[in-house]
Parts: structure tokens; sequence; C-alpha cells
């Protein structure tokens, strides 16, 4: 009996060990899913095509949108929202999608040309066997048009965003802006002055397109049309909150369980280990940088 238990002492050691790696490589539970907060909303509904009408197909709910020599595409919401949630299911494209970008985002591009803000999450594409990058970005009133002061803050998944749907989310409310994959908080924002924070309203888009000048490996690789068309399926799309026509009394929507919209301790946890596990570059400490009109970044 007790040499049988001595015999069994190294493969329980292997399981924990097995386990141990296996969450140092999965981030802890949130405990809190926003996303099921919220009713999906259909896209003829909530959204209309902005360009590329003919690279865009719905198929069972889910739309997919493509870039090839002739055009890429982009959809954008009927709604102008001044707070809220939004967010998509997306499945990437596995395979060389170099200089191409996939993207939802917000902004007031076209209400403010020159002078607009803007919030993304993009997907920045890739060589043959190198993983996608996420990069989320806060662009406020023209830092991202003329004199680009960006806030890039980027990602490598803890999954393959090529194998299946996964949920990106942007929760916008008046005190921060908190980005989210799958639930979890990766990112927040938080509102430092009226001058380095979204304030007019915005709508919600979704597009692929080239960027072959910056996006992969700051422009190294470019997009290679010998691999088209690249494409992105999007679903499960969610969008609520305040519009721009909502009255004053209009709450914001909430990340957590709190009606403050304050993250509880779970979810700090769980964008602690994104942080620390995923992330591969932060605007605050790259140092070559000038952080004078950025004073999120300030200690």
């Amino acid at each position: 009996m007790g040499s049988s238990l001595i015999s069994l002492l190294p493969i329980f050691h292997l399981l924990v060990l097995l386990g141990s790696s296996v969450n140092a490589y999965w981030p802890p539970s949130p405990g809190y899913w926003p996303s099921s907060k919220v009713v999906s909303l259909s896209f003829y509904k909530g959204f209309r095509n902005l360009w590329g009408p003919q690279h865009q197909r719905m198929d069972q709910n889910a739309l997919t949108i493509w870039l090839d020599r002739v055009s890429g595409s982009g959809f954008k919401s009927v709604k102008p929202f001044r707070s809220g949630y939004f967010g998509a299911s997306i499945k990437l494209q596995p395979g060389y999608t170099a200089g191409v970008i996939t993207s939802l985002y917000l902004s007031n591009n076209e209400a403010h040309p020159g002078f607009h803000d803007e919030v993304d999450i993009e997907f920045l594409g890739t060589t043959f066997g190198k993983p996608y990058t996420l990069q989320t970005n806060v662009y406020i009133r023209g830092s991202g048009d003329g004199r680009i002061i960006g806030r890039e803050i980027k990602y490598r998944l803890w999954f393959d965003p090529t194998s299946g749907f996964h949920h990106y989310a942007i929760l916008w409310n008046p005190r921060e802006i908190i980005f989210l994959v799958d639930d979890i908080p990766i990112r927040i924002y938080p509102k430092k002055s009226a001058a380095t924070f979204p304030l007019r309203p915005m709508w919600l888009y979704g597009s692929i397109w080239d960027a072959s000048s910056w996006a992969t490996e700051d422009g190294k690789y470019k997009a290679d049309y010998k691999y088209q068309p690249f494409s992105a399926k999007y679903t499960n799309f969610k969008a609520i909150g305040c519009t721009a026509y909502s009255s004053a009394r209009c709450h914001p929507v909430s990340a957590s369980p709190y009606r403050s919209g304050g993250l509880t301790r779970q979810q700090y946890q769980a964008m602690r280990w994104v942080q620390t596990h995923s992330m591969v570059y932060n605007y605050c400490k790259d140092y070559k940088r000038d952080h004078s009109l950025t004073p999120e970044c300030w200690r």
C-alpha cells in the first residue's frame, strides 16, 4: 500500500506541474461577464455598409468582410453614442495577412474631419508562423490627424484568434474607457482631463483595409495580394448605451456588478494577468516618446 502511494507521487507531481503550466498561460476568470448583460443586435437593425458593399456578405447572422486588390470594406452603426458598451465576436483569417488591418472602433471622424476622436481595437496582420498582434489605441480631438499622438498598447493574445470567434469590446463611460477580450478587461484608459478624453458622440465601426505602410513590424512586411482575399467574420454585435439623443438622465453601462462601474477585485486580477503575460508594447513605457501631452502616463 505504502509503496503504491510512493510510486504514484511522481505522477501526482507531474499533474500539478501540468496544471500550473496551463494556468500560467490562461488568464484567471474575471468572475463577471458584461457581454452577457447586453442583448445581441441584428446587423441590419443596428448598422449599415459604409464602403465596399461588394466586399461584404451576411451568412447565418455572421458578416464576412474582405479585402482584395479592388477594395476593402467597412460598416458603421446607425446611431451615434455618447457612452456605452460596444462589441462583436470576430474570427480572423489564418496564414499570411501582413499589412492588413481588421478593426472594431469608435469614431466621429465623419462629423469632425481633421479634429476627431477615436477608440480602436485593431488586429495587425502577420506573416506565416507568427501570431496576430491586438492593438488598442485612443485618439483625442485631432491627435490622430496631422501631428499624431497615439496611445497604443499592444498584446499577443493567449489564444488563436483564427480558430474560432472571440468577443472584443469597448466600454466607454464618462470616467474611463475599458477594453475587453472575452469579457476580461485588458486595459483601462482613465479620464485625466477633458482635453485627453473623448466627450463628443461617436459611432461604432468595423473595417478591413490595407495599412501596409505600418501595420506589420512597422511596415517591414506588406500586403501580398497573391494571398487574397483577406477576410474577417463578425457576429454577436452589441451596441447599447446612451445615444446622442438620450436624455441627460441616461445612466452609463457598467463593466461590473457595481452600478458605479468600477471593476471588481477579480476583474483587476484577470487584467493584471493579461498585462503581465500578454502585453508586448505600452506607449507610456516607451521613453522615446514625448509624454508631455499624455498625462495619463505621468506618475
